[in-house]
């Protein structure tokens, strides 16, 4: 199964059919909560709009339960919410929540021609938008003593950049400082190996379980 998508930051586009406009806000939302305060603001935003059409995702997790809702909102049954709920699923999103408020053009569009807006109305946001991959990244550490610490981090953070991974901010103790590497599993033999070269082999990263992080969709993480 792939790594679901998240928004990295919450996107705005516009779509005009037939003289109604589609104004479509995606947002990064953790709870239906959070999705039920962007509604009401989309509303306090637009009163004069007719309908505020609404699909929301959230993935599963610690007391928390999978979640898929879609409102039409006054359009016809089916025409709005579910296209939009599914053009979400079909883009592999998750914990995002998608608002399409309309403006009545004047002419109808038939529930075919709601549809197609509604569902065109939310592709368009999700093409607009920077979209980062959830996956479980390997936390790697390394302990270095202080002196060797700015030595240390500029070799990880070369690693890193040809490799993916994240260096997190390094933590310091009594006695040594801990630099610490999110990173896919697959990498941590290239990291030990690198690390063995450029401390002689003095120094030897290890694993300290794994943790859920969003990264840029075009690294190999």
């Amino acid at each position: 199964m792939p790594d679901p998508l998240v928004l990295a930051d919450d996107v705005e586009s516009e779509l005009v059919e037939r003289r109604s406009r589609f104004l479509t806000r995606l947002h990064r939302v953790e709870s239906p909560e959070q999705a039920e305060e962007h509604l009401r603001s989309a509303r306090t935003a637009h009163p004069d709009a007719r309908h505020h059409c609404s699909a929301l995702v959230i993935s599963p997790g610690p007391n928390r339960p999978v979640v898929h809702r879609s409102s039409d909102d006054g359009e016809p049954s089916g025409t709005a919410g579910m296209p939009m709920l599914q053009a979400l699923l079909h883009a592999e999103l998750t914990d995002t929540l998608a608002i399409v408020t309309r403006y009545f053009g004047g002419v109808k569009l038939g529930a075919g021609g709601l549809v197609r807006a509604y569902t065109a109305a939310v592709e368009q946001a999700v093409a607009a938008a920077t979209l980062l991959r959830r996956t479980d990244l390997a936390v790697v550490r390394l302990e270095v003593p202080h002196a060797e610490v700015g030595i240390a981090e500029h070799a990880l953070r070369l690693w890193a950049q040809t490799s993916g991974a994240v260096v997190e901010d390094t933590t310091y103790g009594a006695r040594a400082a801990t630099l610490t590497v999110l990173t896919d599993p697959a990498t941590i033999d290239s990291l030990v190996a690198d690390v063995a070269r450029w401390s002689t082999g003095r120094f030897t990263p290890e694993q300290d379980g794994t943790r859920r992080a969003d990264v840029p969709r075009d690294t190999g993480a």
